[in-house]
């Protein structure tokens, strides 16, 4: 079996490591790199997990738009809620690049679309060419991105065996009620709210699933529900089982067309990307620029691994 491709959300590991971490880490110059060295450590610590028997065969590092316009342009309120992104922050977000980079790792961005639609499309094109990818992400819209070659990479303290962390599709089936091809016909009826997407009202998890393993997907589900156009309520209404109940027969006609753009936002887009050259870490590039952005002990460990 060839070694998988590591897919990294940088984006999710700054800010993950940013509010994770002390603020005290700080560089020469007392300015915080904290988001910096977690994400560095996150992706080593990943590759350590796996070593020697499982080793990847590199890695994408992946950035994106903070939204994409056209998500934004179909449903206004798709991020509105988060905060600005704090200047300390902004500042290590602009030093991720060059840093990563030197690592030898592939840095991978796109203006237009989020770093999901980055690490789903290096995913699919390895998928394609027959290898494997994993993906280190919390974002959980990703699990749409699972398949018998693909699997989501959580972060774990001391991995007991190789395999730990690592979600395919039973692991997804298992966590939501359906198959990851599902997921975002899923995230339309429950909502996603770290996205700012409601779903559908009175509708939950546990029902969404319930809906989706019954019916196979959202316009399935909306034409069981009597959303055709012109048809009435009462022609829906026999078509009523002991899942599609009539309140929730009632809550998808009446929102079917936001239900269809929540499903559009949801699901992941895919942009034409080169598969990258299998390629080691280097160590000693990455302690290199570490110390030159004032991150002393990250050049010393990376300086340490260079010599191992």
């Amino acid at each position: 079996m060839p070694a998988p491709l590591l897919i990294a959300d940088v984006p999710w590991l700054l800010y993950r490591s940013f509010f994770a971490l002390p603020k005290s880490i700080v560089d020469a110059d007392g300015r915080p790199v904290n988001a910096l060295l977690g994400t560095v450590n996150a992706v080593l610590s990943v590759l350590d997990a796996r070593l020697p028997a499982r080793a990847v065969r590199g890695v994408v590092a992946c950035m994106g738009a903070e939204q994409a316009d056209y998500r934004v342009a179909l449903y206004p309120a798709y991020h509105a809620h988060r905060d600005p992104m704090p200047a300390a922050l902004a500042a290590q977000w602009q030093k991720a690049p060059a840093l990563l980079a030197s690592l030898g790792w592939t840095f991978a961005t796109s203006a237009d679309l989020e770093a999901d639609d980055v690490m789903f499309s290096y995913a699919r094109t390895e998928e394609e060419r027959g290898g494997e990818a994993l993906l280190l992400t919390g974002d959980r819209d990703l699990f749409g991105a699972v398949s018998e070659r693909v699997s989501v990479v959580e972060l774990k303290k001391n991995p007991t065996h190789p395999a730990h962390g690592e979600i395919g599709p039973a692991q997804v089936r298992e966590r939501y009620g359906v198959d990851p091809e599902q997921v975002p016909d899923f995230i339309a009826l429950r909502g996603d709210p770290s996205d700012g997407l409601p779903g559908a009202p009175g509708i939950g998890a546990k029902t969404a699933a319930e809906l989706l393993r019954a019916h196979g997907t959202l316009e399935a589900l909306l034409h069981a529900a009597g959303a055709d156009v012109g048809e009435d309520a009462a022609a829906a209404a026999v078509r009523a089982t002991a899942v599609m109940r009539p309140r929730i027969a009632s809550a998808l006609r009446e929102n079917a067309e936001l239900l269809r753009t929540f499903k559009h936002i949801a699901t992941l887009q895919r942009i034409e990307v080169e598969s990258p050259p299998d390629c080691t870490t280097d160590f000693a590039g990455g302690a290199r620029v570490a110390g030159e952005l004032g991150m002393r002990r990250l050049a010393e460990r990376l300086e340490k691994l260079a010599r191992a």
